[in-house]
């Protein structure tokens, strides 16, 4: 059987060391968009060494990637094609800001996994703390399609939730290159799906798609940018589900809505293709 939950969920937790410095911050922020106006004081913050501030999100790229989508597959009992395999949702909490260099140790383990009947959900937990203490946790949910039905747990359900009612608070756009996936995927997710025409058509695909997590990324920014004035410090959880796929050289349309004084939610679509849902279920926590 190629996926074996109960191998999975009992198998020890994969450990590793992991370092970064400011280049790879700095190629982090540029795969997710930033440096757009090169000379914007804004965003110096994220692309010149001197006044470097790192986004949270780079904890999903931190010492070349979490195991995240592809690490799932190395785990003893996950035997599947990846081709089949889609990111559906990722979720970050900071326990204290992220410096620019850094040195830690990180333990992920598959913590759930449910049947959707047509298609199977690993849930993959990742905790990463220094010689100070803990840094930060991630989750990865991850879905595979054809391993469901053995008639295990179906789990929280994975509809998204429509938007919040009313208008938001603030709509911004932001615009992606053609080569946005190549760049990103220099920070460690070498998924040929982001890249190689052929082997995006066999997952059904008419061109490479960008990684969930750059658009993860660049929504966070947008955040940041417009309604956290700038601080990075300030964001404490991230969570969004995967709603659809998104294009190189495609427009993000970020809605977003102040849900309290410590609480944005958002959406996030696809300019050009009527507003096409990418991202649903989106939650900025932040002091």
């Amino acid at each position: 059987m190629p996926l074996d939950a109960a191998q999975a969920l009992a198998a020890a937790p994969r450990v590793r060391e992991i370092t970064w410095d400011h280049k790879d911050v700095q190629l982090y922020h540029l795969g997710i968009g930033a440096g757009v106006p090169a000379t914007d004081p804004r965003e110096l913050r994220y692309t010149l060494e001197s006044r470097l501030r790192v986004l949270p999100s780079f904890a999903t790229v931190a010492g070349g990637g979490p195991p995240g989508v592809i690490g799932t597959l190395s785990v003893p009992g996950v035997d599947v094609d990846l081709a089949r395999v889609l990111h559906g949702g990722q979720g970050l909490r900071i326990h204290r800001p992220v410096p620019v260099r850094g040195r830690a140790t990180a333990a992920s383990r598959v913590v759930a996994v449910y049947d959707k009947g047509t298609a199977a959900v690993l849930v993959l937990r990742t905790e990463t703390a220094d010689a100070e203490g803990p840094l930060w946790t991630d989750e990865a949910e991850v879905f595979v399609r054809g391993e469901g039905g053995w008639g295990g747990e179906r789990g929280p359900s994975g509809r998204p939730a429509p938007p919040p009612a009313g208008e938001p608070d603030l709509v911004v756009e932001r615009s992606l290159r053609e080569d946005q996936a190549l760049l990103y995927r220099l920070s460690g997710d070498w998924n040929p799906l982001h890249a190689d025409p052929e082997f995006a058509a066999r997952a059904g695909f008419g061109r490479p798609v960008l990684h969930g997590l750059c658009t993860y990324g660049s929504t966070l920014k947008t955040v940041v940018d417009t309604l956290l004035d700038g601080d990075v410090t300030r964001v404490r959880e991230y969570r969004t589900r995967f709603a659809g796929v998104v294009y190189p050289g495609e427009t993000l349309r970020v809605r977003m809505w102040r849900a309290g004084d410590d609480v944005v939610r958002a959406a996030v679509s696809a300019v050009e293709r009527d507003d096409a849902a990418v991202l649903a279920d989106t939650v900025v926590r932040h002091g």
